[in-house]
């Protein structure tokens, strides 16, 4: 009798420590399954508008084990850098014409997947209420870099201050233009810092986001916006979520395009822009 009730009690211990390990077993399997499940990226953005977009895209890949970090960046330099060394997995900030620029000068390979927004370039003064009374021997700031810089010449062609020569590029630099109609002197500046010229020159073609970070509103305070003729800005103006090349198949980037291209996207935008940016995807 006593040895059943002893064998009794050691299947009883035996059997309770079984279901304590398997129990910590599917603790742990479960543990593991989700931290499968949620995988990680960083994108990184430029303004602030960007942020509180890319804030309610995150929400809704949460759901599909997505988690979006953002890395804000203060100028149109570093990203691009950050997403070539790895140290970001997307950015979005950028159109296609100046992605192209940079594979090109520094060698990488960093494609589109998606669409974003079409977003107008403006010419804003503190000093002259219309682009006609531009006058000889005003400074003009413009962006410095290949891209922002080509398409703000393209800008001033379009409002005759000057004019490109017949054969300019896509993206024009200085020496593309043919000639002065107005005397003005062009002051390249990197992007960041045209809009901060405005008590210095008589007008400066800022980026939308640099304007709306600075308090201006492009359809109130521009005294031209390019895209008020939107056929002449070309597909390469259009602003992209950007990967590297060997990660554009990664099912994970088609979600967060999937969510980023929605109405939701479109509201916050148009409330946040004042209704400037135009969604590319369409």
């Amino acid at each position: 009798m006593k040895k059943s009730k002893l064998f009794t009690g050691i299947i009883a211990a035996a059997t309770i420590l079984t279901l304590v390990a398997c129990g910590n077993k599917a603790k742990a399997a479960a543990s593991n399954k989700e931290g499968e499940k949620e995988r990680t990226y960083t994108i990184g953005v430029v303004s602030d508008t960007a942020k509180l977009t890319w804030d309610e895209v995150a929400k809704v890949v949460e759901k599909d084990g997505i988690k979006i970090k953002l890395k804000q960046f203060s100028d149109y330099n570093t990203p691009n850098d950050a997403l070539a060394d790895g140290s970001i997995d997307l950015n979005a900030f950028q159109h296609i014409a100046f992605m192209e620029n940079y594979n090109k000068e520094k060698k990488q390979d960093l494609v589109s997947i998606g669409y974003t927004f079409v977003s107008p370039l403006g010419l804003y003064s503190n000093k002259i209420k219309d682009y006609k009374d531009i006058k000889n021997g005003d400074k003009i700031a413009i962006p410095n870099d290949v891209t922002n810089g080509g398409r703000a010449l393209q800008l001033l062609d379009a409002i005759q201050v000057i004019k490109l020569k017949d054969d300019a590029p896509k993206s024009p630099s200085i020496k593309d233009i043919d000639k002065y109609i107005k005397d003005v002197k062009i002051e390249e500046l990197d992007a960041s810092q045209t809009a901060a010229t405005l008590p210095d020159v008589t007008a400066a073609v800022i980026n939308t986001n640099y304007a709306v970070d600075s308090g201006l509103k492009p359809k109130k305070d521009a005294i031209y916006l390019d895209t008020d003729n939107l056929s002449k800005v070309g597909d390469i103006y259009k602003n992209i979520i950007a990967v590297k090349a060997e990660n554009k198949d990664n099912p994970d980037f088609a979600k967060i395009v999937k969510a980023y291209q929605t109405d939701k996207t479109i509201e916050i935008s148009d409330k946040e822009s004042d209704g400037n940016d135009i969604p590319a995807w369409k």
